[in-house]
């Protein structure tokens, strides 16, 4: 999948100089903020008809999990994903499950609710959904 998101801030103190590189993790509120999206994201996968088949397990939390470690190690958070689970080879992971662009979409629809209630600033939610974007897109196997 691109990796071209950034995913580091380049901020600018009171005196116009360039402040300490914040990630976008840190940016956009750290664990709290991505715990609110995957959060809101299950919520809706919970009653979506297309989502919800694709998910086996009973409990989505454990699922809401490996997103929110996913999210956070790939916006610059801590590592636990690839310490817990190894590299992510997330089109390997998602194999079993046929996703076109009905999928695609209804995962899009999901997220996007999910970011709506999170309500980043406008700069950083332009910049996650692109990225969002492109990795349903990447995930696409039908």
């Amino acid at each position: 999948m691109p990796s071209d998101s950034p995913r580091a801030v380049v901020a600018l103190t009171p005196t116009g100089q360039p402040a300490p590189t914040q990630s976008f993790y840190e940016a956009v509120g750290g664990e709290a903020t991505f715990e609110r999206l995957t959060a809101a994201f299950y919520a809706q996968v919970a009653d979506d008809p297309i989502m919800r088949p694709m998910y086996p397990e009973e409990d989505l939390a454990p699922a809401a999990r490996r997103l929110k470690m996913f999210l956070e190690q790939y916006w610059g958070g801590p590592h636990t994903y690839s310490e817990e689970r190894g590299h992510p080879r997330l089109r390997m992971r998602h194999a079993p499950y046929t996703i076109g662009e009905r999928e695609r979409d209804a995962w899009l629809r999901c997220m996007r609710h999910a970011m709506d209630e999170v309500a980043l600033a406008p700069e950083y939610d332009k910049v996650m959904w692109e990225y969002m974007e492109r990795a349903a897109d990447f995930m696409r196997n039908a």
